[in-house]
């Protein structure tokens, strides 16, 4: 075994930040475990992300120092884990640590006995006492200490935490969530809605937006307007905040404050593909040039700044940007009032008083730019433009934060659906464009012959397997494109990763998924499985999602018995719920979609009829040309119709009568009864 880091041979920027510590750091592996279990030494094993600060602050106070590199080295076998390129890792450590009652985040610390099972952790531990936790150092004398002289202390943890992530694991099944649970959910999450600044109440602020996506689409279910209103005021709030990029585009991860001035600079890219999403619905609903400028800009920083290489004429996004640069949080996103005024001169007054600049600014003596006027004249909103583009291109000439240009099949896919809805609501062909190249990036980079799609690639090869979520967002996406294109290849697509999905991650009673393949060989204690949605939606409410379209798509029973199968496994307690609104919403989705059939081609009137039905601000509209009289499956509701140039809004298996206008289409798609 070789005293050495052994980083350097990996390919995660997270990683490779770390390469040249003093520590002996293994990456995870079998490898890396059998060496554990030869010396008879406790793991700690060190979770984090390329943007994250405190993982960077971390680094630099204890990774970095010698003498405590050298305490770690002797005392144990030392585990780096990039928490993106490894989340199925991160969720059994973090689960572990939250059942010590320790609150979640990053960097993530974990003490393992030798066969990886967790019996201590915490999160970030500083190089002094502080804020009545130990040193660092301490940290690791006691535990080592505790390791070599209290079994029974170290065997009665792991066995508490290995029954508490068996027990997180195990199926809860259930009846169907029906519309009194979704109502009882919907309610109870409003009620968590801040009614002055969006988002939920208090402080930090996420976008959160698994769960306002599910009360959007709730309220088009009941006729109510409540949570529209909502996700409106969330975006307005958010679109106009410091947490908004307003001259490269793009959202950080959180807000550290009420009211979303003071972000945590690191721009993630599930966040602003679920951003994006909710824009594009919302401009359906109520059409705001607010809404049509962000997603635009947004969009311009995905093609400008998240771009990978392109590989036979496709490319993908990287992962996120860092909140560092020059060791500093939000160095490159702040200003002061001199450097503005020296920039724009004139143009200075108008600009400060619309984005917040004052002499002692808003953040730490420096400006963090919001925007607080409302909009003003074309002239005036012109000569803010031009403020900001001057303002950018000297941001430009900055020591930019680092880039973590890893490809991520599960973000890449959120980012193609939410670019097809984008591209379909604002009139962007080109952006349909951009999510049809990621898509076929990713299905050919990652794509496996078995049908399954891999998780992480970077530098032309595949660092991580594929998870249920990579499996679930890339099946979603292919659907999105299938719809916005009615090109039958997407279907295709869409079929075999599900059809792989179910072969490599379903559970032994067929009803919910695992998160990790059943050949996965480096997965410790249990395989993890669960519906509960974080930042990011969970795999199960992503695929039960994927299946309740395609059913509605093909009309082919099995794919409504294998959503029912899913949404049971996970509703035995009513109470665990709201933690699942994109499993709740995949419900809804199932029982209560409105499918719009589009017959004829589409150099007549069927072009403006998918135009509307694409259109829509209900995400359970599901829309499928027929070109021909024989395009629809026999198992279809709407098999046999022959009108030419219509459509027909199918409910509950039954159709209407043939709609010719775009207009009668629209009022028909406002309600769903």
């Amino acid at each position: 075994m070789q005293l050495a880091n052994l980083l350097r041979l990996e390919t995660s920027p997270y990683l490779l930040q770390h390469a040249d510590n003093p520590v002996h750091w293994r990456p995870w592996g079998p490898a890396a475990l059998a060496e554990a279990r030869a010396l008879n030494r406790p793991i700690l094993l060190s979770v984090g992300y390329a943007a994250c600060h405190w993982c960077h602050v971390m680094a630099h106070e204890s990774f970095e120092n010698a003498e405590t590199a050298a305490l770690m080295n002797r005392l144990f076998v030392n585990i780096k884990v990039d928490r993106e390129e490894r989340p199925d890792i991160d969720h059994i450590y973090m689960s572990a640590l939250q059942a010590l009652g320790e609150a979640g985040g990053w960097p993530l610390t974990m003490f393992l006995t030798p066969d990886g099972s967790p019996f201590w952790g915490g999160t970030y531990f500083p190089p002094e006492p502080r804020w009545g936790r130990p040193s660092f150092t301490q940290m690791l004398q006691g535990v080592a200490e505790t390791f070599a002289g209290d079994d029974s202390r170290i065997a009665h943890n792991t066995q508490a935490l290995r029954q508490a992530l068996l027990t997180l694991s195990a199926s809860q099944p259930g009846e169907l969530p029906g519309p009194a649970d979704l109502d009882t959910v919907a309610a109870g999450l409003l009620r968590m809605t801040d009614p002055i600044q969006g988002g939920l109440r208090g402080a930090p602020k996420f976008p959160n937006a698994p769960i306002f996506k599910f009360i959007w689409q709730n309220d088009f279910r009941t006729g109510a307007t409540s949570g529209r209103a909502a996700t409106h005021l969330l975006l307005e709030r958010m679109s106009q905040g410091g947490i908004y990029d307003h001259l490269g585009g793009g959202f950080s991860r959180y807000s550290t404050d009420d009211a979303w001035l003071v972000p945590h600079f690191e721009k993630m890219l599930y966040d602003n593909a679920q951003i994006l999403e909710l824009l594009a619905l919302a401009h359906a609903a109520c059409p705001d040039t607010l809404y049509r400028q962000r997603a635009a800009e947004t969009v311009g920083w995905l093609v400008r700044d998240m771009t990978t290489g392109k590989i036979g004429g496709h490319a993908a996004f990287a992962a996120s940007e860092d909140a560092d640069s020059e060791g500093t949080e939000g160095k490159f996103y702040v200003w002061s009032e001199r450097e503005v005024v020296g920039l724009l001169g004139l143009d200075a007054p108008p600009f400060m008083e619309a984005y917040d600049v004052t002499e002692a600014g808003n953040w730490e003596g420096k400006t963090i730019l919001r925007r607080l006027t409302s909009t003003g004249s074309p002239d005036q909103e012109a000569r803010l433009a031009t403020s900001r583009a001057t303002l950018l291109a000297a941001r430009d000439r900055r020591v930019r934060p680092g880039r973590d240009d890893k490809v991520l099949a599960d973000w890449n896919g959120l980012t193609i659906a939410a670019l097809v809805r984008a591209g379909l609501v604002f009139d962007r062909p080109d952006w349909l464009d951009l999510a049809a190249q990621a898509f076929d990036f990713l299905f050919f980079e990652v794509g496996r012959e078995d049908g399954r799609i891999d998780h992480a690639w970077r530098l032309g090869r595949v660092t991580a397997a594929g998870l249920l979520e990579d499996q679930a967002a890339m099946a979603r996406a292919a659907l999105a494109l299938y719809e916005a294109t009615g090109d039958p290849t997407r279907l295709e697509q869409a079929k075999g990763i599900l059809i792989a999905a179910t072969g490599f991650f379903s559970d032994d009673q067929g009803g919910g998924f695992y998160q990790t393949a059943a050949d996965a060989g480096d997965v410790p204690l249990n395989r993890p499985r669960h519906a509960g949605d974080n930042a990011t939606p969970s795999g199960n409410g992503l695929i039960a999602e994927a299946m309740a379209r395609l059913f509605h798509l093909t009309g082919d029973e099995f794919w409504r018995s294998r959503t029912v199968a899913v949404l049971r496994a996970f509703c035995g307690d009513r109470a665990r719920l709201s933690a699942m609104p994109t499993l709740l919403a995949a419900a809804d989705l199932l029982e209560n979609a409105v499918t719009v059939v589009v017959t004829g081609p589409t150099d007549g009137n069927a072009a403006a009829l998918l135009d509307t039905a694409r259109k829509s601000a209900d995400p359970c509209i599901v829309v499928l040309h027929a070109a021909s009289a024989d395009a629809l499956p026999s198992s279809h509701p709407a098999s046999g119709k022959t009108a030419s140039g219509a459509a027909y809004v199918c409910r509950s298996g039954t159709c209407s009568l043939p709609v010719s206008q775009p207009g009668a289409l629209r009022a028909l798609l406002q309600t769903r009864k």
